[in-house]
């Protein structure tokens, strides 16, 4: 059912997926094209808004913050994963897979490339104090609005 407190999560978090976005492209090389990677992540970081913040506010400020601090390692997660899924599909229209099974071996070393690549402390600093301020916001927003 649809509430503020969804709606405050949803797109707090999109605006997070923004400028986490926007600070891990300068992270890869240079003639990469991005395409749609920030659109991506700012839908996962909708939905993990909605359903991982929003479905869980109403439990006091502790919990807020608590479930803040997960929701950015969840969007990463997913955002990770869709965005690994997307460069094995390229890569294997050009035959660089001898089989289903090492593509999708494929996607989990992609990812963990990536994830290797955008550990650093500014990102997870922002993502950890956004995803911080986000429980909070939404746990007042569900508060005046119920």
């Amino acid at each position: 059912m649809p509430d503020a407190a969804k709606l405050v999560g949803g797109v707090c978090l999109a605006i997070l997926a923004f400028v986490v976005s926007g600070m891990i492209m300068p992270l890869f090389e240079e003639d990469t094209n991005f395409g749609w990677f920030t659109h991506v992540n700012v839908a996962v970081g909708f939905i993990c808004g909605w359903m991982v913040i929003g479905a869980r506010a109403g439990r006091g400020m502790t919990s807020a913050i608590n479930v803040g601090l997960t929701g950015p390692v969840v969007m990463v997660f997913w955002a990770l994963f869709i965005q690994s899924c997307n460069e094995m599909v390229r890569v294997a229209m050009k035959n660089r897979y001898d089989g289903a099974f090492e593509a999708v071996v494929a996607i989990f070393q992609i990812g963990a490339e990536w994830a290797l690549l955008m550990a650093t402390i500014p990102i997870w600093v922002t993502l950890l104090a956004g995803g911080a301020i986000t429980g909070v916001l939404t746990e007042y927003a569900w508060r005046t609005w119920r």
